[in-house]
């Protein structure tokens, strides 16, 4: 932290700027210097002593003074690039000038009027000093300034070891040191791993918060409809100008890759020392996510639409500037640097996930959203390093993390994002026969979820956690249920045996929606039945004999598939069923519903925001008249269960108490928008109802109905003296 003094000296000079009118020049050593020369302020101390008003009065009062404050600013981050930061006091002052302009750029950024000023040759009028700006060509300040920041981080004793022996450095060494010789990490393309020195964590932190301000322009643009803005930062930093894209790429994928939290396995650790790594990763996986940010902006002809998702890779070279990032990235090739990728990956995204007999012993970092985003990049631009996450059984200590994550924020509106890309990567898995295929690998090792407790694979995780975000997701994800669907249509012909619980989840959904209410209530609502159809029939089709446990669910359920077949298309009933909507259905409160047995440590999704739906289906009405009221155990066998008072349509069982006004209240904006814009016809209804693909499913029933019956009535059992009667102490479930 700075001292007293410094932060008085810093403090005043910024009092000084806010109050005068007169423009200072550049030349004024004395007045600048105050800013980084004196001072040893932290990033905190400048974010406290600069408050945000200060900055916006500077910008509309003073404008020249706020432009000269960062032209000096850069100025001193170039020389010390050149100089190669020798002394304590060259050090101090590229780090004061790297806080101070993370601190100033949002809000040059957030002004419309200052929106080419970093990329203009001349950064302010009547102000002397340019001669350095015609010495390098009249650069841009932006390109300046990235061009500085790539030097800095390749600066011997600064942001990496040293390899000579003497202090003794001249300014030319470092123009021609080779950084591909200070690479930060061991990993792709670099077999050494440097001492680590949380100096030169911290110093490479503090640059590389500024490269991501400067990134940050795009954030204070409005987003454009067309296809054609690419971020100027990013597209200079990514190019052939920056000598060290190699180097640097290299150095962020190796460590956020090699990165291990654990470290040495002590317990505690993490509250006895402080990781100064961790910090790093973080920045180093945000820079690297946003380089790679290379969409159809950059990657496609100007004729096209906004619909290319960046895989201009494996096409003819994009136009203009090409980003060296995704360059690098879409040529690795060699096994280990795959093996070392996806290890390194997956241990970060189970690190939340690790279980031990110490609470709170082992770390458990924060930026696992990245770590998804950047595995997505990997596998867009890199489809050898998909194909090797396929081939590989490491895919599953992928899925795993995600599902996890997508359990946990299920009901979190904030975490949507997250979901998002969990969903889309699990999209991306399953186009691949491979991945189904590693499904069938038996699930054993218990990760802390509120799930049903099941017997089964790594297929029945996946299912049962898609099940509950159907069931208790929060409005938001309903746009999601297409992609959660197709994933399980996508892997369901290698399916090769579904446990009872999740045979149970798959009747659920199909039961949940195909009631009338819900085909008659949106215009899409149908693709749903007919992905689940799908679902049924692989596995009939292609997985038959392993998979007992669905057919019996199939079985047990065989009036959904009569209803589907029988669904009336006459205007008084689809004006029944809507009616029915909207009418008080009973409750399916989440509060006192238990779902079986849920695992050891797991814990309930965190709660929605305030005013938010809670669940995406919420209340079926009627669930009770759609669900038989029983329930099939692990091994097969039919028992009837005691109702409770509330249950949650999340286990298919019937839903008892009084009518719900909270529900009421949070469905009526869905029902009248839906209302006011959209009403089913028996038209509409006829033109899909014909292409249910229940034949498969049908002919199954035909053939395997009767020879069931016959074996529950061949069976030496006891005749059910109180069955099918008017049982007032208990319910007896009905087969």
């Amino acid at each position: 932290m700075g001292s007293t003094d410094s932060k008085l000296n810093f403090r005043k000079a910024v009092i000084q700027l806010t109050t005068k009118t007169q423009p200072v020049e550049a030349t004024d050593d004395a007045f600048w210097d105050q800013f980084w020369a004196d001072t040893a302020t932290s990033v905190q101390d400048v974010f406290a002593l600069v408050p945000a008003a200060e900055i916006r009065a500077v910008r509309e009062e003073s404008p020249s003074n706020l432009a000269t404050l960062c032209y000096k600013a850069v100025e001193k981050l170039v020389q010390g690039a050149e100089s190669g930061c020798h002394s304590e006091k060259e050090k101090q002052i590229v780090l004061n000038c790297s806080r101070l302009l993370t601190r100033v750029l949002p809000y040059i950024f957030e002004d419309p009027d200052w929106r080419g000023f970093f990329w203009s040759t001349v950064p302010g009028a009547g102000r002397g000093g340019q001669g350095e700006e015609d010495d390098e060509h009249a650069r841009p300040l932006a390109e300046s300034l990235l061009l500085a920041i790539a030097d800095l981080l390749f600066c011997p004793d600064f942001t990496v070891q040293s390899h000579r022996r003497s202090t003794v450095d001249s300014a030319e060494d470092v123009h021609s040191l080779d950084s591909c010789e200070y690479i930060w990490e061991a990993g792709v393309g670099f077999a050494h791993s440097p001492q680590p020195n949380y100096i030169h964590d911290m110093n490479r932190m503090e640059l590389l918060k500024l490269l991501l301000t400067c990134f940050s322009e795009a954030m204070y643009l409005p987003p454009a409809p067309e296809s054609g803005s690419t971020n100027p930062w990013v597209q200079f930093f990514c190019s052939t100008e920056n000598r060290h894209a190699l180097p640097l790429f290299t150095s962020l994928l190796n460590t956020v890759c090699a990165y291990d939290p654990v470290g040495y396995g002590i317990p505690y650790n993490h509250l006895l020392f402080s990781d100064y790594r961790e910090p790093l990763v973080e920045e180093a996986a945000q820079v690297l996510i946003v380089t790679l940010d290379h969409d159809s902006a950059s990657s496609a002809s100007p004729t096209v639409d906004g619909t290319t998702t960046g895989t201009a890779m494996d096409d003819a070279d994009p136009p203009g500037p090409e980003n060296l990032f995704v360059n690098y990235l879409s040529r690795i090739h060699r096994e280990e640097d795959f093996q070392f990728i996806l290890k390194g990956i997956a241990r970060l995204l189970s690190n939340p996930l690790l279980q031990t007999y110490l609470p709170n012993s082992t770390k458990k970092i924060q930026f696992h959203q990245e770590l998804l985003v950047l595995f997505w990049k990997l596998c867009d631009f890199n489809k050898k390093f998909l194909f090797f996450v396929l081939k590989s059984s490491d895919v599953l200590d992928i899925l795993v993390p995600i599902l996890f994550f997508l359990n946990d924020a299920r009901a979190d509106q904030s975490r949507v994002g997250l979901m998002h890309i969990g969903v889309f990567i699990l999209l991306l898995l399953s186009g691949e026969r491979n991945f189904g295929v590693r499904l069938n690998k038996p699930y054993s090792i218990r990760v802390p979820m509120d799930i049903p407790v099941f017997t089964g694979t790594h297929a029945d995780l996946l299912i049962v956690v898609f099940h509950k975000i159907i069931t208790s997701g929060h409005q938001r994800l309903q746009p999601l249920f297409d992609c959660l669907l197709t994933i399980v249509v996508n892997v369901s012909p290698y399916l090769k045996s579904l446990s009872m619980v999740t045979a149970n989840k798959l009747l659920h959904l199909l039961e949940a929606f195909s009631t009338t209410w819900f085909l008659f209530s949106a215009a899409q609502n149908h693709h749903l039945v007919f992905f689940l159809l799908e679902v049924f029939n692989n596995i009939i089709q292609y997985q038959f004999d392993g998979n007992s446990n669905l057919v019996y669910a199939i079985i047990r359920k065989r009036s959904i598939f009569h209803q589907l077949a029988n669904l009336p298309t006459d205007p008084p009933t689809i004006h029944k069923a809507l009616q029915r909507r909207r009418r008080t259905p009973e409750p399916l409160s989440r509060t006192g519903s238990q779902e079986g047995t849920s695992m050891e440590g797991s814990r309930p999704a965190a709660p929605a925001e305030p005013g938010t739906l809670k669940t995406s289906l919420v209340a079926t009405p009627g669930i009770d008249k759609l669900t038989e009221k029983s329930q099939v155990s692990e091994d097969g066998t039919l028992r009837s269960l005691e109702p409770e008072p509330q249950q949650s349509l999340e286990d298919g069982s019937p839903a008892k108490g009084e009518p719900s006004q909270a529900w009421r209240e949070q469905r009526r904006p869905s029902t009248s928008s839906a209302s006011g814009q959209w009403s089913p016809t028996p038209e509409w209804v006829l033109s899909w109802k014909s292409k249910l693909p229940l034949q498969t499913i049908m002919r199954l029933l035909q053939v395997l109905v009767p020879q069931v019956e016959k074996i529950c009535i061949d069976k030496n059992v006891d005749p059910p003296v109180w069955y099918d009667t008017d049982v007032k102490l208990f319910e007896i479930q009905r087969v």
